[in-house]
């Protein structure tokens, strides 16, 4: 085992760096590399991508469709086969509770539970929205449903 000072890296995994511009002999002299003038052959910022020589550029040729309402609310959003996942016997399940068990984020604007799934235990939920389906399943399955206004 060699000592730490005789330590090299292994043969042909360090490549010395290409000298540009050091004269015709080293292979890339006189224009370095960049062809005989040009946009690309000056220093300087590029062309940009999107730059198709001086046509009408694509993005600016198609017409601009719809819009974003910025007044539109953000609803989270919980299946019951998420709440079946976590619920305990005679539980409660309000928006706390969801965030700390992790299954949303954050309220936003509201949490709906949507019906997808089915409920074996009573549970009483608190949320801001719930489907019809959702409501008769938790009710069906002898828990509460409590609408947060």
């Amino acid at each position: 085992m060699n000592p730490l000072s005789q330590l090299k890296p292994a043969p042909g995994s360090q490549k010395k760096p290409k000298r540009i511009g050091r004269g015709t002999g080293s292979g890339s002299g006189k224009t370095s590399g960049k062809g005989h003038k040009g946009q690309k052959a000056r220093s300087g910022p590029k062309i940009s991508p999107a730059f198709e020589g001086g046509q009408m550029p694509l993005n600016r040729r198609l017409p601009k469709r719809g819009f974003t309402n910025t007044f539109k609310k953000q609803i989270a959003t919980l299946n019951l086969d998420d709440l079946e996942r976590m619920a305990k016997d005679d539980t409660e399940i309000n928006v706390q509770v969801l965030i700390a068990e992790g299954r949303i984020k954050k309220a936003k604007d509201g949490v709906k539970i949507l019906g997808r799934g089915e409920l074996k235990r009573p549970i009483t939920v608190r949320a801001h929205l719930f489907s019809n389906t959702a409501k008769e399943k938790i009710l069906s399955a002898g828990g509460k449903v409590e609408e947060i206004t």
